[in-house]
């Protein structure tokens, strides 16, 4: 559903945001990445039915370079689930290691930040709930909060006590 209004995402408390992908530098050899495209929605799945474990959202995207917006409730959780051997992540990360390595057939990447009260901004319009404003709450632009700076600086009010 479409919000035509002004809107800003808030999440309380420190959170993190991880951007991993991947790039398909042979796309004829299908056999190399297509098992590492199939990879990420299977641990998004997992990580859905698994809220205990920290995940709060994921927007994707798929072309020659894929890529995975994530929203994490911690670092810890992160890394917790990248090291979990019982779950979807290692080993896919070891069957990409295994079939893949260095040959350059299939590229990929990844980008941790952690954010906390006034460190991000955003701001949507005429969008659906989207990226931030799908893992946290949606609220309407309003008072000091016209601004980048401005919603900045009401998140740093709203964290303290």
């Amino acid at each position: 559903m479409i919000r035509r209004e002004r809107l800003t995402a808030q999440l309380d408390g420190d959170f993190v945001v991880f951007l991993i992908g991947m790039r398909i530098n042979k796309p004829l050899m299908l056999h190399k990445w297509m098992p590492v495209a199939r990879a990420m929605p299977r641990m998004i799945d997992e990580l859905s039915r698994q809220p205990e474990r920290g995940f709060l959202h994921a927007e994707m995207w798929f072309s020659r370079t894929i890529i995975l917006v994530q929203y994490w409730r911690s670092m810890e959780q992160l890394l917790a689930y990248a090291k979990d051997r019982e779950a979807e992540h290692l080993p896919a990360w070891q069957a990409f290691n295994k079939a893949i390595g260095t040959d350059g057939s299939v590229g990929i990447w990844h980008e941790t930040y952690t954010a906390s009260p006034g460190s991000y901004e955003n701001i949507y319009v005429n969008m659906p709930p989207f990226g931030l404003g799908r893992a946290g709450t949606l609220e309407p632009v309003s008072g000091g909060r016209q601004s980048a700076a401005g919603r900045m600086a009401a998140q740093r009010q709203h964290s303290q006590p």
